[in-house]
């Protein structure tokens, strides 16, 4: 037995709490690891409070996200002690995830735990840091350099908006953060934030065309937001997208496309191959001020999942939500 969020829905409702789990309940891999510490992401809080319908199948374990180390392996990259990770592939939607002290996967969804980070530090991390690095990746890739000008990071309070601005930071950019919690404006200019805009500017229908200031951006919102943000991107800008926190519509024009070669990438950190995965973690070792992770995460135990994410799902959370799943 073991323990873990359990995700429900039947004639009696949809819950999700910590319950006692037989092993011969976890489903089909050939990995077995064993947890040390997970995540509290916002696509779990969409999950565990049934806000989003996120869970394709019941019951479910939630957490895209697991550090921990193999206790059986039928896969031939790993062996029992071997300390890894996992993030996305569709666990904790469609396949049990992080979230309990046990998880049973496919080895081809792990990656070994990089050197330079504890499992604690990797989770501080997670999704969110991961997806966070593939979007400076998509910039650097596509030729912005620091010296262009400003990168704009949406949602910056966020998991993914922290890990943006510390790594854009570090690397020279200029960067400037948007948040709809001013009362963070001293925490995101300590990740490194030049200055701090509110959301309100960007979440209402713009112009198709706005003044240019942009060399590129980060955007985890969506809708309104991300299309302002086009309108407003230098000519030759890149605007990377990876979230949907203000709606999946996009309600803009090809006039940044057309009139300034504006591109806007598409970040996907769920089924994202696994070279790339591994680079990703290899910038982050590299890219990340790790003495940042104290200030960007919080660590919770098992028993205040659910509570948290209620309030992730307010808005009442910043940073990321590390969970201690032992404790």
């Amino acid at each position: 037995m073991f323990k873990g969020i359990l995700i429900e829905k039947d004639d009696a409702g949809y819950r999700a709490g910590v319950q006692d789990i037989d092993e011969s309940q976890l489903p089909d891999g050939d990995v077995t690891v064993r947890v040390s510490h997970s995540t509290l992401n916002y696509k779990d809080g969409l999950a565990i409070t049934g806000k989003g319908p996120v869970v394709r199948k019941f019951p479910m374990v939630p957490g895209i996200d697991l550090a921990g180390i193999v206790e059986d392996s039928a896969h031939p990259d790993y062996k029992r002690g071997d300390a890894v990770l996992l993030n996305g592939w569709g666990v904790g939607e469609g396949h049990w995830g992080g979230l309990a002290q046990k998880a049973r996967l496919q080895g081809k969804w792990l990656v070994p735990l990089p050197a330079s980070f504890t499992p604690q530090q990797a989770m501080s991390i997670g999704t969110a840091g991961y997806t966070a690095m593939l979007c400076v990746l998509a910039l650097e890739r596509h030729g912005v350099k620091p010296s262009d000008g400003e990168i704009v990071v949406t949602g910056a309070a966020g998991g993914v908006g922290s890990v943006a601005i510390a790594i854009l930071a570090k690397l020279g950019y200029t960067v400037v953060a948007v948040s709809g919690r001013h009362e963070e404006a001293n925490y995101l200019k300590g990740l490194g934030a030049t200055d701090v805009l509110e959301r309100a500017q960007f979440a209402s229908p713009g112009k198709p065309l706005g003044k240019e200031r942009w060399a590129g951006a980060v955007d985890v919102v969506g809708s309104h937001t991300l299309a302002n943000i086009c309108a407003t991107t230098k000519y030759r800008g890149v605007v990377t997208a990876c979230g949907l926190a203000g709606g999946m519509d996009l309600p803009a024009s090809v006039a940044p496309f057309i009139l300034r070669g504006v591109t806007l990438v598409g970040i996907d950190s769920v089924m994202c191959p696994t070279p790339d995965r591994l680079e990703a973690w290899r910038r982050l070792g590299a890219d990340l001020d790790i003495a940042k992770l104290g200030t960007i995460s919080q660590e919770i135990g098992l028993s205040e999942v659910v509570p948290y994410a209620v309030k992730l799902m307010n808005g009442e959370v910043k940073g990321r939500i590390v969970v201690d799943v032992n404790r």
